[in-house]
C-alpha cells in the first residue's frame, strides 16, 4: 500500500492539471494548486482543494505552499503549449516550459520534496523514423515547445543525480475527452485540439473545421494520431507517483499513449456520429513539421505501473468532451 503524501499540482487549473487534481482527490491523497489563472480557471479547482494564485517562478510563494502543505511531491503541469506560437515566439517557450521549470525545481529541492512528475510531450521526438515511437527513440524536437520540454526532461535527470529527488516525465501524445463526470474539461477560448474544435463546431461554436493535409501516407491521407483520454491520462500520473514512492531511487521516463491511432478524418467522423450532426470540413495543406503518423510504444509505462485504460475508445471520448462542451456553455452563462 502506498503511503500517500502532500502533492502540490501547478497548472492545477488547467486541463490536464484539473484532471490530475480530481484523481488525487478521487484516490485519496492530500492535494494543494498553484495556477497564475492566464490559461486556466478558478472553477476548474474544487472549493475544498487549498488554491494559491501566483507563478511558479515565485520562489518565496513556492517555498510558502512547500511548507504550509507539507508537500513531498509536485506534478507539474504549468506551462505554454501552443506549437504554431513556440515558433513565433520561442523566448515566451523557454521562459515558461524550461526557466520557470528551473526555479520550481530548484524550489522542490530547498523544500526537501522528494518526488517530482513532469508533464513531458510527444513533441520531444520531432518527426520519428518509425511509429509506434518507443521512449529510447532519438529525441529530435523540431519546434521551441518540443525542446522546451526536452530541456526540462534533461535539468531533472542531471538534478536527480545530484540531490535526493527522483522524478517521472510522462510523454503524452493527443490528450482528449473531459472528466466522465463532468466536472473540469478544456475550457480554453481558441483551443486548437482537434476533437475541442470538432464538437465546437458541432454544437455550432464554429462554423467549420480545418483538415491540414490530405496527402499524407497514411490509410486516407490526414494525418493518423494516438488520443488519449485525459482522466487515464490522470490516472497514469497518480500510478507514476506510486512508482516513485516505492522506488526512490528509481526515475522513470514513460510514454503516455494508447498504442493505437486514428485518422483526422475517422475522428471527424466519430464526431458525426455521436453528436448526429454533420461537421462542414474544409481541406487544407499540410503544416510545416506534421509528421504522417504518430503513435505511442506504450509497453513501458503497462510494465512499470499498473495502468489499465478505462476509456479507451473514440465515441467515448468524444462524447465526454460533448457533455463538458455543453456544460461549459452553461458556466459562462452563469
Amino acid at each position: 500500500m502506498t503511503q500517500k503524501c502532500s502533492v502540490l499540482v501547478t497548472g492545477g487549473a488547467g486541463y490536464i492539471g484539473s484532471h490530475a487534481v480530481l484523481a488525487l482527490k478521487d484516490a485519496g491523497w492530500p492535494v494543494a494548486v498553484i495556477d497564475n489563472l492566464t490559461t486556466g480557471f478558478r472553477f476548474a479547482v474544487p472549493d475544498d482543494v487549498p488554491f494559491y494564485e501566483g507563478d511558479i517562478e515565485d520562489a518565496e510563494l513556492v517555498a510558502r505552499i512547500i511548507a504550509e502543505q507539507g508537500v513531498k511531491a509536485i506534478m507539474h503541469f504549468a506551462g505554454s503549449i501552443i506549437v504554431p506560437e513556440s515558433v513565433e515566439n520561442p523566448l515566451k517557450y523557454y521562459h515558461n516550459n524550461t526557466a520557470k521549470s528551473r526555479a520550481l525545481i530548484a524550489a522542490a529541492v530547498q523544500g526537501g520534496v522528494a518526488h517530482f512528475l513532469f508533464s513531458s510531450t510527444a513533441a520531444t521526438y520531432g518527426i520519428p523514423q518509425v511509429s509506434p515511437v518507443a521512449e529510447d527513440s532519438p529525441k529530435k524536437p523540431i519546434n521551441p515547445y518540443g525542446m522546451s520540454k526536452l530541456m526540462t526532461e534533461i535539468m531533472l535527470a542531471d538534478v536527480a543525480a545530484a540531490h535526493p529527488i527522483n522524478y517521472c516525465a510522462l510523454r503524452y501524445f493527443n490528450v482528449a475527452g473531459a472528466d466522465p463526470q463532468a466536472r473540469t474539461g478544456q475550457s480554453t477560448a481558441g483551443a486548437t485540439h482537434l476533437i475541442k474544435v470538432a464538437v465546437e463546431a458541432a454544437l455550432g461554436k464554429r462554423a467549420n473545421v480545418s483538415v491540414f493535409g490530405t496527402d499524407y501516407a497514411t490509410p486516407d491521407g490526414t494525418g493518423v494520431r494516438d488520443y488519449i483520454h485525459v482522466s487515464d491520462l490522470a490516472s497514469a500520473h497518480v500510478l507514476a507517483l506510486g512508482a516513485l514512492i516505492a522506488t526512490p531511487d528509481r526515475s522513470l521516463t514513460m510514454n503516455a499513449g494508447y498504442g493505437r491511432g486514428f485518422s483526422v478524418l475517422e475522428v471527424l467522423d466519430a464526431v458525426d456520429r455521436v453528436t448526429g450532426t454533420k461537421v462542414e470540413r474544409i481541406m487544407g495543406p499540410r503544416r510545416a513539421g506534421d509528421p504522417d503518423s504518430l503513435i505511442s510504444d506504450n509497453a513501458r509505462i503497462k510494465a512499470t505501473v499498473p495502468w489499465v485504460p478505462q476509456y479507451a475508445d473514440l465515441d467515448v471520448i468524444v462524447a465526454h468532451a460533448l457533455a463538458w462542451e455543453d456544460k461549459l456553455t452553461q458556466i459562462r452563462a452563469g
